[in-house]
């Protein structure tokens, strides 16, 4: 049975969500805070299969806890959908550039709610087989003097070491895997962020932007093909 923590202030919505994933059959537990989830986690040692993190919070904002866990080696692959403030664009696009798989506006229904768990859990588990399979394939990638090293989670152009975010990496990655091949946005999307974001292909070029001006003179070899997406190589 997977076990869900819900990180979320406000005691009403806390219960309701709690109810209706017992109802669904998850186990799940509630936290007011950040401070009270972290406690449990580092006394009952249970990491949870997803966690409902509320962007609003009393003690540290969401985004804030959603660093704390994309940075432990031990809970980083921990799937967190946001809770945000209907119509708060600004704030779901950094918690998805951060590593948040997906998000629910409020208010929300607990169908849609429970929908999305199950999305997310199907994309996450899809996701762990090919990152496993992508673990046996390569650690080391190479690319004329780029190189990308998955195990030190490290980026060189020649000796120089290239800093990049978590997307950043990913994106460079995905790419770096499949050399020579022409990648659609929305497969990109899905391969890195996980999840259909319909409607924002822009994050994709916004972040490949990024990436050709942190590579320096190694930018160039992110092609672009016009009306289909980008690929690395000939």
């Amino acid at each position: 049975m997977p076990y869900i923590a819900i990180i979320e202030d406000d005691e009403d919505i806390r219960e309701l969500v709690l109810y209706a994933l017992a109802n669904a059959q998850f186990e799940c537990a509630g936290f007011e805070n950040g401070a009270d989830f972290f406690k449990d986690l580092a006394k009952t040692k249970k990491i949870p299969d997803l966690i409902l993190l509320d962007i609003m919070l009393p003690d540290t904002d969401g985004l804030a806890i959603l660093r704390q866990i994309r940075a432990a080696k031990e809970y980083s692959e921990i799937p967190v959908i946001m809770l945000t403030a209907k119509g708060s664009e600004a704030d779901k696009v950094k918690g998805l550039n951060l590593g948040a798989d997906d998000y629910i506006a409020k208010p929300f229904g607990v169908t849609e709610m429970i929908a999305r768990i199950n999305a997310v859990f199907r994309r996450t588990s899809s996701k762990n087989q090919e990152n496993k399979q992508d673990k046996e394939k390569a650690t080391k990638i190479t690319y004329k003097n780029l190189s990308l090293d998955s195990a030190k989670h490290e980026v060189l152009v020649g000796e120089t070491k290239v800093e990049l975010t978590y997307r950043e990496f990913e994106l460079l990655r995905y790419l770096l895997l499949n050399i020579d091949l022409v990648l659609s946005r929305d497969k990109l999307m899905d391969a890195v962020w996980g999840y259909d974001y319909e409607g924002e292909s822009r994050t994709v070029d916004m972040h490949i932007k990024g990436l050709r001006q942190k590579l320096g003179e190694a930018g160039e070899y992110i092609k672009t093909v016009r009306n289909v997406g980008y690929k690395i190589g000939g």
